[in-house]
């Protein structure tokens, strides 16, 4: 199936593009099934363009587009996000259509400027919360969704067949696949992981705002949801309201612990992992231990924010905490980590203060609760050692969320 003739309806194609040879997606994410740029094109009497694409592949885009629309010409381009990656064609397509009016919110055209010295005040149609635009049978109703995640977002609602077009609300990480785009059989272990990755590191920090979005959104009938990432959610769609609702509520998904430490020449990550065979033998549900030099940043916020407790263990390193760590406790700030149970190791042959310091760390963040008791190892783990994080493991098999 070729992706620039995939029907979503018999009035509404599928526009978009793979990305596949990109490496880093906003210059820091890890991608390497790469990434999909979503466009939509509703062909009716008038024919809107749902957001273009990003400017490594607007060409190619354009090739989907022109050949969707034949010897038609769009009337609207409906802009819902001015992130680079879904507006890089904005220009290219107002030029190539001179008489297509651009629709978005007064915070958008003032974006449009700044990306291409121009307003088109000419041609642009400025919506406000819940207006309306006539497509003939298709009607689009907006809905503001400021700061999920820049402060232009808004979204739109197709009255007559039902489909919310979500801007970057319900996206993923992933190409799609071009054979088979839109099937997800199993959304925990096919659509779960990357769509957790995708939402916590790039919206997790404005859970009010999702909330307030969610909220509209339960006063539409909805059929589809059109993301600007990932795949068609057409099936299952309270699995993903659902999940929305606890990532945007910082509650957690699932009764377990996750186990992150840094080592510098293995005698932490030693006590990681006999903190992990602990929790194991205590019966915990679900462990996940990652060292955090070694694995992927992104996906380990992903688990904290999965789980409902949290082992941290790190030495002491220049009188600090060290680097990977620092830079760990740093994202869960910024991702407004709160609501768990956490317990802390450090380790220090002459002078170990990690401990207090990742406390004072978790401190600045809202609902964390530490545990008192500190496991201190001293250069390599002892049988006492071993005894305290039992005492840690019984203090977090208290503090079961």
């Amino acid at each position: 199936m070729q992706t620039n003739k995939m029907q979503i309806t018999e009035t509404i194609y599928y526009a978009g593009v793979n990305d596949t040879t990109i490496d880093l997606f906003e210059g820091q994410y890890r991608v390497p099934a790469g990434i999909s740029y979503n466009s939509y094109v509703i062909m009716d009497e008038k024919i809107a363009v749902m957001d273009t694409a990003d400017q490594r592949k607007t060409t190619e885009w354009m090739e989907n587009l022109n050949e969707i629309l034949g010897d038609r010409t769009p009337d609207y381009l409906i802009v819902s996000h001015m992130e680079p990656d879904h507006s890089a064609g904005v220009a290219l397509l107002a030029a190539a259509y001179p008489g297509m009016k651009l629709v978005g919110n007064a915070k958008t055209f003032q974006m449009i400027s700044q990306f291409f010295g121009t307003d088109y005040s000419d041609r642009a149609v400025i919506v406000a919360e819940g207006e309306k635009l006539s497509l003939g049978k298709h009607i689009l109703s907006f809905y503001m969704a400021p700061m999920v995640h820049w402060p232009e977002v808004m979204v739109t609602y197709e009255e007559t067949e039902k489909i919310l077009f979500s801007a970057d609300g319900f996206g993923k990480f992933g190409a799609l696949d071009e054979e088979d785009p839109w099937s997800i059989a199993n959304p925990e272990t096919e659509w779960d992981p990357e769509a957790r990755r995708y939402y916590l590191n790039i919206v997790g920090k404005y859970g009010m705002q999702v909330q307030a979005l969610l909220k509209k959104a339960a006063g539409l009938e909805i059929i589809k949801i059109c993301p600007l990432h990932g795949p068609i959610l057409q099936e299952n769609l309270q699995h993903y309201l659902e999940k929305y609702n606890a990532w945007s509520s910082y509650e957690p998904e699932q009764k377990g612990v996750l186990v992150a430490y840094a080592s510098i020449y293995g005698n932490t990550k030693k006590a990681a992992e006999e903190v992990a065979e602990q929790l194991k033998a205590a019966g915990t549900e679900c462990v996940e231990i990652r060292d955090l030099a070694r694995s992927d940043m992104a996906e380990v916020l992903g688990q904290a924010f999965r789980l409902d407790r949290m082992v941290l263990a790190a030495p002491t390193y220049d009188g600090g905490i060290y680097p990977v760590m620092e830079e760990f406790l740093t994202h869960l700030k910024s991702k407004s980590y709160q609501k768990r149970a956490v317990a802390l190791v450090e380790n220090g042959t002459w002078a170990p203060m990690t401990g207090r310091l990742m406390r004072a760390k978790l401190e600045e963040m809202k609902n964390i609760t530490v545990c008192e008791q500190v496991v201190s190892i001293r250069s390599a783990m002892t049988a006492t050692n071993k005894q305290e994080i039992g005492k840690c493991i019984e203090w977090l098999q208290q503090n079961i969320l």
